[in-house]
């Protein structure tokens, strides 16, 4: 499962990661609001961790904009504004959760799963555009009713798409959501929508997955016309 840590405090931040990814998450992390909301509403996370005190935009006004802009994404707030008002407010205005710092590691990690696994008994299992389906927790791809083999990362490519049907991912948002910290090079996002294509659209002549020129790319049904940003 993928997380966002938005966090300013580069020492914080790097601790949290390391714990995260030695309990088998991947983690992104953004340093500023802006940039936070901005991976959130492209990237398809499992959970947003969050704090408050936030060059840019504050931990408010990000949690403000996600649940105004219908993301769904669970959000735990981060924060040494433990008062009641503060913890109050953070969950009137959307947030799930509320852990104040200072905080001891393993509590943080009980808070994730338990957020992680609440919103797994609500969250649809299955994108469908068209005569394509991506069962999400079998990992499992079809069209058509043809089931079609995809490597982990044409995987993690396809449903991030799916996830955003219709509209419009920049090679920017793609490789933040799919390669995270890793490195890739210039052409790689490219070089996987070809591949994805090939296995996607080849065999229809419907074509799911389209190119907005010095855009982005998308993926959606027939119907729906010209794909929105």
């Amino acid at each position: 499962m993928r997380i966002l840590l938005i966090e300013d405090e580069v020492a914080i931040a790097s601790v949290v990661k390391r714990g995260l990814e030695q309990a088998r998450y991947q983690v992104a992390i953004a340093q500023d609001g802006a940039r936070g909301l901005e991976m959130a509403l492209t990237g398809n996370y499992s959970l947003i961790l969050l704090d408050l005190m936030l060059p840019k935009l504050d931990g408010w006004q990000v949690c403000e904009e996600l649940r105004a802009q219908r993301c769904s994404t669970p959000i735990l707030m981060l924060t040494a504004r433990g008062q009641l008002p503060d913890r109050v407010r953070g969950l009137e205005m959307g947030a799930d959760d509320y852990l104040p710092k200072p905080f001891e590691f393993i509590e943080l990690l009980a808070r994730v799963r338990a957020l992680l696994r609440r919103d797994k008994v609500h969250k649809a299992k299955v994108f469908r555009v068209a005569d394509l389906e991506i069962d999400t927790s079998l990992h499992r791809v079809t069209r058509a009713g043809r089931e079609i083999a995809l490597s982990p990362r044409e995987y993690t490519l396809l449903e991030a798409l799916a996830a955003h049907e219709g509209h419009v991912l920049s090679r920017e948002a793609i490789q933040d959501r799919v390669w995270m910290d890793e490195e890739a090079y210039s052409n790689t996002v490219d070089v996987y929508i070809g591949m994805l294509r090939k296995k996607i659209d080849a065999d229809s002549a419907t074509k799911l997955i389209h190119t907005v020129r010095g855009a982005g790319y998308t993926l959606r049904r027939p119907e729906s016309g010209e794909a929105r940003q």
